[in-house]
């Protein structure tokens, strides 16, 4: 996808080739908000020129969670703010050599540089719009942002059609962080028509309650020391398996 997708009024997403990552763009009260840009050098250089065409100007970037591929930048964005949860934030501090290290190795063209520098969002949210949902699913201090006005909730890296749960092997019980997160989001679901995941493609209308009752199901069947049935976990995804039985294990207190 070379060009920004208006998924709603004043929301675009522009998706990568590198697990369906989504770059997200926000119209805010002063301008745009970029949200987890990425992936490669080449496709966010194809994101600043979308961004350009739009004729708004960037004012700020905020990142989901702490994340390599959730922590990129482009210098054509221009020299903004960059937030996170205050959780997050610090993470990414901390592990920022490792991540200009996976960006790396795992894509081409990354401006390594800029990668992770990010602030923390200050307590009124600053230029950047909508409710901050925070939880400690998958990452510390992982947010999603609910854009009630507009129907949409950026859900960072929950509620994907390609990716399972992918618990955060730092944190103990995520099987639990994962329940308390998948309620707040549900909360959050009844106000909006569109889901924008981290990976994968963007829910609507029905879609939504789906992917909210897949990742139940799949927590669910954790919590009760069962194998789930999800059909994320099918022979065309091979590589999510390591995860999956890192799930188990964690989940089993292994």
């Amino acid at each position: 996808m070379d060009k920004l997708n208006e998924v709603a009024d004043g929301v675009w997403v522009r998706q990568s080739e590198w697990v369906w990552s989504n770059s997200v763009v926000v119209r805010g009260e002063d301008g745009l908000v970029l949200i987890d840009p990425g992936i490669n050098g080449s496709e966010l250089d194809q994101l600043a020129d979308a961004v350009d065409q739009l004729g708004i100007p960037v004012v700020a970037g905020f990142c989901t969670h702490p994340h390599w591929d959730h922590l990129l930048w482009h210098p054509r964005f221009g020299e903004v703010p960059r937030y996170a949860t205050p959780a997050a934030a610090h993470v990414a501090g901390e592990a920022r050599e490792r991540a200009q290290a996976m960006a790396a190795e795992s894509a081409s063209g990354v401006p390594l540089e800029v990668v992770g520098l990010v602030t923390p969002l200050p307590a009124d949210g600053g230029t950047v719009p909508g409710e901050i949902i925070e939880h400690q699913a998958h990452a510390v201090g992982h947010a999603a942002i609910l854009l009630a006005d507009r129907g949409v909730l950026l859900a960072g890296d929950m509620l994907s059609d390609i990716l399972i749960p992918l618990f955060d092997v730092r944190q103990d019980d995520q099987v639990g962080a994962y329940e308390r997160a998948l309620e707040r989001l549900d909360e959050a679901a009844r106000h909006v028509d569109v889901v924008v995941p981290g990976h994968g493609a963007v829910a609507e209308g029905p879609q939504v309650a789906a992917r909210l009752a897949a990742d139940r199901a799949y927590i669910d069947a954790l919590r009760r020391g069962e194998e789930p049935v999800d059909a994320r976990l099918g022979p065309h995804a091979d590589w999510l398996f390591g995860i999956h039985r890192s799930n188990l294990e964690q989940a089993r207190g292994r």
